[in-house]
């Protein structure tokens, strides 16, 4: 159930406050520049049962300003920030002012999701540099790493302050990969956003299309027939199925053990002809459309029965190899207490003994006994493979629950008529990494006047850093991949 209340932006520090203390968790927050002045969305969210509740806070159009919430929730801190730079949204008194998303050669004053942006401004000279916290004393040297990169990953800047190999304090810079996704969305007719959506990242095509098709089926008063929904979690299950098992077969390759990177690598690639018979894509684009679901196929349960046992034993021989554990073991120690605080999301937060799951705090359709959430305390890099080795396990479980009774095709529920429905809308999925929110805001006509999606990146990339305390330079690599957060998911 989602509940609205519009407040007075005095309210707002004491209405979040209890909200917090009540157990709910801050899962968006997103900007609207209107004719009457600045609105202010904040999606908290708890469960089970399922809770969803708004704060929408009306602000000054010449002092577009608002108390900053960064001491009661470090998420509200970093979603100010991101305001603050898109939108000129001021935050008051917060303790970190400086540029999150914000562009170095963006002209002062230039806020491009105001609707009086114009053009994107050409590449000038920077307003300053990043001011980076250095950190000084006897030995005390700086490693700069990237933005660029030997290897096809996206760009970001690592900068390590350390004595010898130990690893005194990690910065990561982000943000140089912006696209303007939200902006795009405005104005385009539902169908048309979906294609979007699946690109805010690339291998979460299924987690950010079924958020966003949720979003809009709550804002149009959409049903989903309940196979639909069946197809529509099998498809988040296969997502799930091979990006895991990549990340199993890297970690083990950064630990030096090739060999089983490269049989995981064979394995995904068998995962990802099984996605292609499935929706006609490889990263199974296509299978969710707004109000059901397309599959050309199901997976046949001997060829992913086969995958599976690949699985266990690529997964059994690495956590047999004693280099492989004694690297994995203790490395990037994540503690429960400082993953709670940064709201992390995902295997990340499971592996820090947090166990959210949006199957089971916001289920869009009954999952049933194969849900199980694994879960543990030690918060290394071993946990976070013992995660993801697990989760592969449910996945299977779940994909053959889901595809029984279902048949190949697409099924959609009846178009709404037009006009109806709540003109708003919010979607909340697990997808691999950890759960996707999207809200949605519509005009009369139907288009879409204002689309937030919040990756689970958004929420880990700070968690990075505090991991890599007192770790030592060559267990980044490692480290990194351990949480394997999305650049474009992070920076819109």
């Amino acid at each position: 159930m989602r509940t609205t209340h519009e407040i007075d932006v005095t309210e707002l520090p004491g209405r979040a406050e209890q909200l917090l203390a009540d157990g709910h968790r801050l899962a968006l927050v997103a900007a609207h520049h209107e004719a009457a002045g600045p609105r202010v969305v904040y999606l908290f969210v708890a469960g089970p049962p399922d809770t969803r509740i708004e704060l929408h806070v009306r602000l000054d159009a010449d002092r577009p300003e608002l108390p900053t919430l960064a001491p009661l929730s470090f998420p509200a801190g970093r979603f100010e920030r991101e305001m603050r730079d898109l939108f000129g949204i001021v935050p008051l008194d917060h303790p970190l002012p400086r540029r999150l998303v914000r562009h170095a050669h963006w002209p002062r004053g230039w806020y491009p999701m105001r609707p009086d942006a114009g053009p994107p401004p050409e590449f000038g000279e920077e307003e300053g540099p990043f001011p980076f916290l250095e950190v000084e004393g006897d030995g005390v040297y700086e490693i700069p790493v990237g933005p660029v990169h030997a290897g096809l990953i996206e760009p970001g800047h690592f900068r390590f302050s350390v004595v010898g190999e130990t690893v005194l304090k990690l910065k990561a810079r982000l943000w140089f990969v912006h696209r303007g996704v939200e902006k795009l969305f405005e104005g385009r007719p539902v169908a048309a956003g979906l294609p979007l959506a699946e690109r805010i990242s690339g291998d979460t095509a299924v987690g950010h299309a079924l958020a966003y098709c949720l979003a809009v089926e709550e804002a149009t008063g959409t049903a989903v027939p309940e196979e639909a929904q069946r197809a529509r979690a099998l498809l988040l299950e296969l997502e799930r199925l091979h990006n895991h098992v990549a990340d199993l077969g890297m970690l083990c390759n950064d630990v030096g053990h090739g060999i089983l990177n490269a049989h995981a690598q064979r394995v995904r690639e068998q995962l990802l002809r099984l996605n292609k018979d499935v929706t006609g894509h490889r990263l199974l684009r296509g299978g969710v459309v707004p109000g059901g679901a397309a599959l050309r196929t199901l997976p046949d349960p001997a060829r992913l029965g086969a995958i599976h046992e690949d699985i266990h034993e690529i997964a059994g021989l690495a956590l047999g190899h004693s280099t492989v554990r004694d690297r994995f073991t203790g490395t990037a120690i994540l503690s429960t207490a400082a993953a709670g605080e940064m709201g992390c999301l995902g295997y990340v937060a499971r592996a820090s003994g947090i166990p959210g799951d949006a199957r089971v705090t916001h289920p869009f359709t009954p999952y049933g006994p194969g849900l199980d959430v694994p879960v543990h305390d030690t918060g290394d890099v071993l946990a976070r493979f013992l995660v993801r080795a697990r989760e592969i396990d449910t996945s299977v479980t779940l994909i053959g629950q889901f595809a029984e009774g279902l048949t190949p095709g697409t099924v959609r529920g009846p178009s709404p008529a037009p006009g109806t429905g709540p003109r708003s809308g919010v979607g909340l999925v697990e997808g691999w990494r950890g759960t996707v929110a999207t809200r949605v805001e519509l005009a009369p006509d139907g288009t879409l006047t204002r689309v937030k999606p919040v990756d689970p990146s958004f929420f880990n990339w700070p968690a990075l850093p505090v991991a890599m305390a007192d770790t030592i330079v060559p267990d980044f690599p490692l480290t990194n991949k351990s949480f394997n957060l999305s650049y474009a998911g992070n920076d819109l």
